[in-house]
Order: C-alpha cells, then structure tokens, then sequence
C-alpha cells in the first residue's frame, strides 16, 4: 500500500468523507438514514453497529419496523411504473453516471468494506472494481438483451454480509438498467455504510433505488411476500431461504434464492500438487467467507501422503491478521492473507463445531496460531481465526453436512470413485465442485456425477460474471439462474409460454453439462 494512504484509512476520517460525500444520507446526529419513498430519512431504531476488524463501533444501523418497510415498498412499486417508461437510451446513461461516480471514489469504498466486513484491502478493491466493469459490461451489451423483453416491476434483494458492492449493488443497478425499481435491505452483520454511499450515488444519478434496514424475519412480510414486489433476489443461509421458498410455493412470483451448499474438491489418480497448492492458497482469501469457498477434500487413500505433504505447508504458510495494519502504521507488514471472521459470534460458532467433531471422534491435523506481531497492541482479536483442518468428521457432526463459511477444512479418504462421488454430494447439491485428476476420460465420468451447477476439471470454479451463468443444484438454489443475459431474463418478462433457465420446485432447467 502507497504511504500516502496510511492515513487515509483511520474510521474518523474515512467517516468524514463519507458524510461530506453523502451528507443527505445522515442527519443532523450524523446517524445513518435509510431511503424510502425517494427521500433519506428515519433513522429508524439505532443499534450498535460493529467492525470486525477492532470491535470498534461504527455507527447505528437505522432499523425500521415492518409499517415504515410496507410504506417503502408500496413508493417504490409507485416509482417502479415511472421507470418502466424511461427509455433504454436514459436508463443507459443514468447507470453510467453512478458507475463514474463509484469509480471516482473506489478507494473510498473499498476502505469501507474492509472496516464493515473485514476484507484485506486488495480484496476489497476488487470487489469495487467488478462491481463497476461488470455493470459497465451490461451497460455496453443492454439493448440485445432487453429485445422483447419488458421489466417485472419493483425488485427486493436481500444478500448476505460478504459482497455488499459485488453481488447486492451490482445486481440491484443491472436490474435498474432493465427498467425496473430496487428496494434492497442492508446486511445486518456489513455493508451498511458502503452501501450507503454507492445508493446515495444511484439515487443522485436519478435511479429508482430504495434502501432500508431492520431485521430480516420482521421486514420480510414486507420485503418478501408484499404483493407489490415483483421479484426477489435472495442470497443467504440454506434456513431462511427454506422459509421463504415455502412461502412463495403457492405465488406468482419470480425469485432466485442463492443458498448453501458444501463445495468439495476431490483428487483422485492425480500428481501435479504445484499447481493444486497454488488453488488451495487462493480459496482461503476471506477467510473462505464465500459460496462458492471450498471447505471439502475428498481424497483418495493412496494419495493422501502426498495430499499432506502439500497442504499442511500450505496451511502454515498462511498469515491471519488485522487486514489495515498497512494502512496504520508507517512501517509495511508481510500482506495478510486474510482477516477477521464477520464477528466473534461466528468464531463461537466454529469452535462450537470443532469441539464437536473431536469429540466424536475427528482427527485433528492443523489449527493455525494467531501471530501478535500481524495485530495491533492489545487488540480485540475475538473475531479472527486462524485456519483449521479436520481428517475423519463422523458424520453425526454439524462439520460433516454443512457448510462452515470459515477457514475450517474437512478431509475425507475413500478408496473407490463410488465413494469418491458420494462423500463430494454430500450436501445433496451445490454452486461449485472441483476434481483434481490426471486422466481426462476418467475426470470427465466423474464430474458427470457430481451434483454442483459449476464443476471444474484441474481448477477451481467461482460465481463467474458477464457471459458466464450462475446457479446452484439441489438444496444450494431455487428459481432462477443469473449471470449475463440470464440475470436480465431473470428481472424482465418475456414472450408468453418462456420457460425460464433455473432450478424450481416444479421443474428443474439445468444448463448443459461444462
């Protein structure tokens, strides 16, 4: 990191620049507001909010109440009539202008999701940057894709913590360019504040953008069975999602509920562990806080030494740390790997599941130290956790069938390809699968039977954007799929009779096989 930014990265300057960036976003208590019926206001039911870097707070987040959601989606629907006759050429231009102004302060918002969500900054950048290109990329490709089509009407989107720009904001302006209104609710646990800022810009530009907060299971009868919405893009924990399929089975509604599922890596008959460490590397960027994370190695007997050789080096090669001590400090660290979890309470979590798998029987293979010289003097460090790899999880553990959504690894050993596939499907679908393989014929038979949306032969898969489709199998997704044309099919209606690419309860569309 240039040494012209250390100070640019302490919270009470980087919050000054939001607010003078943004004023009408606070008010005169420099409280967050949300946006509702065109307009910031309400400040809503103020609670703590937190950094995970520091346990420092950050703000209040403005929780409504469900009245306050039912009036913000009953003016956005109202807007969402308006829009819809805007032509493609000015709904173009407006979304270009909010890409110019979230381009002029991508260093601003990245230093914001590293303080919200705890990202190492260079990851943070990126997650900016495709947010950006990647509008910029439907931006440019619009008009062949809205051929026929006409909007839905008013979007809800409720998204996890973990890439508030990325994922939530992206989505919410391509389906704006569609020609439809957005209400989107901030994540509880992050992103409050970058999303702030990045809708305050959309609301400048003239898009029809509204933003709330408050408690999921108290907006959702606003935010999710509403008869004004239109569609609703849900990404999130298999839980809540189960309860809001149920709840929309009987609606004409469209939807695409993004949940998860356990990605698993196998390797079998397999020799280039160069090329396999370098992935396994990369994967714990965040702490493995993603979908599309692999937190699953299925192994095969014989090639377990070697598996070992590679991956516990890999392991301790791994550095876990405060993700801005570049920025507050004049003298440079080693870079970190990654950093905090999103809050203690999902370290608890963790360690309550580990104790359990050990208990029951679970091998132990590595549990990675937390380094002082990678924190701050007499930091909080009760977010961070260091990685973790479990061998031979029973299966009556939580660590056996679900997904940690942290840096824990679970290694399984099996000896024939019956089992290999069984133990890789143990999650019963999934967004991504990976098999490491050396015989072609073989590694094709294999991911034939695997049941992920994305399978990747010798590589990783990811969530993919602009041509690339995006989906899930079994428990991981319901409704539509998205990425490239199929995320504007998704929010836009088309001709009579279209059957549209996804995974429904009453049937299931999937693509061909990769």
């Amino acid at each position: 990191m240039p040494k012209s930014l250390i100070a640019s990265a302490e919270w009470s300057l980087l919050l000054s620049r939001l607010r003078a960036l943004a004023p009408e976003a606070f008010d005169s208590q420099g409280r967050v507001l949300n946006l509702v019926a065109r307009e910031w206001g309400n400040p809503g039911h103020g609670k703590p909010y937190l950094s995970p870097v520091d346990g420092s707070q950050l703000g209040l987040l403005p929780m409504i109440d469900l009245s306050t959601a039912t009036h913000a989606v009953a003016s956005a629907a109202a807007e969402a009539e308006e829009w819809a006759r805007v032509d493609l050429d000015t709904r173009k231009a407006r979304v270009s202008a909010c890409l110019d102004l979230l381009h002029e302060n991508h260093e601003l918002l990245a230093l914001l999701l590293t303080w919200e969500i705890g990202k190492p900054v260079p990851q943070s950048r990126v997650s900016v940057e495709r947010c950006i290109s990647g509008v910029k990329w439907y931006v440019e490709n619009i008009e062949s894709m809205m051929e026929g089509r006409e909007p839905l009407g008013l979007i809800s989107n409720i998204a996890s913590w973990n890439y508030p720009m990325s994922v939530l904001m992206h989505a919410a302006l391509v389906q704006a360019l569609a020609g439809n209104a957005v209400i989107a609710k901030s994540p509880t646990d992050g992103g409050l504040l970058s999303l702030t800022l990045a809708m305050a810009f959309a609301r400048r530009c003239g898009l029809p953008m509204s933003l709330v907060s408050g408690s999921g299971g108290k907006l959702s009868e606003a935010l999710v069975r509403d008869p004004h919405i239109a569609c609703l893009s849900f990404v999130g924990g298999k839980v809540n999602g189960r309860d809001i399929a149920a709840s929309l089975y009987d609606r004409k509604k469209r939807y695409m509920l993004e949940m998860e599922g356990v990605n698993a890596y196998g390797i079998w008959r397999f020799s280039d562990w160069n090329q396999l460490a370098k992935q396994l590397k990369k994967g714990f960027e965040y702490g493995k806080q993603r979908c599309t994370a692999y937190p699953r190695f299925v192994v095969e007997r014989g090639l377990v030494p070697r598996f070992l050789e590679m991956y516990l080096p890999m392991l301790t090669s791994l550095k876990v740390g405060h993700p801005l001590l570049g920025e507050t400090r004049a003298a440079e660290p080693p870079s970190v790997d990654f950093g905090p979890l999103i809050n203690s309470g999902k370290v608890e979590e963790l360690h309550a599941m580990m104790s359990e798998a050990e208990a029951k029987g679970a091998i132990p293979l590595y549990k990675g130290r937390l380094e002082p010289n990678l924190f701050l003097p007499n930091q909080d460090v009760s977010a961070y956790l260091g990685p973790c790899a479990f061998l031979h999880v029973p299966r009556n553990c939580r660590l056996y069938h679900n997904e940690p959504f942290g840096p824990v690894d679970s290694i399984v050993v099996v000896d024939t390809e019956e089992e290999l596939v069984t133990e890789m499907n143990v999650s019963n679908g999934a967004l991504v699968a990976s098999l490491a393989c050396d015989e072609p014929e073989t590694a094709r038979r294999i991911a034939s039977e695997l049941r992920a949306f994305k399978v990747g032969i010798n590589t990783t898969r990811s969530r993919g954007d602009r041509e690339e489709s995006f989906g899930g199998i079994g428990q991981s997704w319901q409704g539509c799929f998205v990425g490239g044309a199929y995320l504007v099919q998704a929010v836009t209606e088309g001709p009579p009779g279209e059957r549209l690419f996804g995974n429904f309860p009453d049937y299931t569309l999937l693509p061909e096989k990769r």
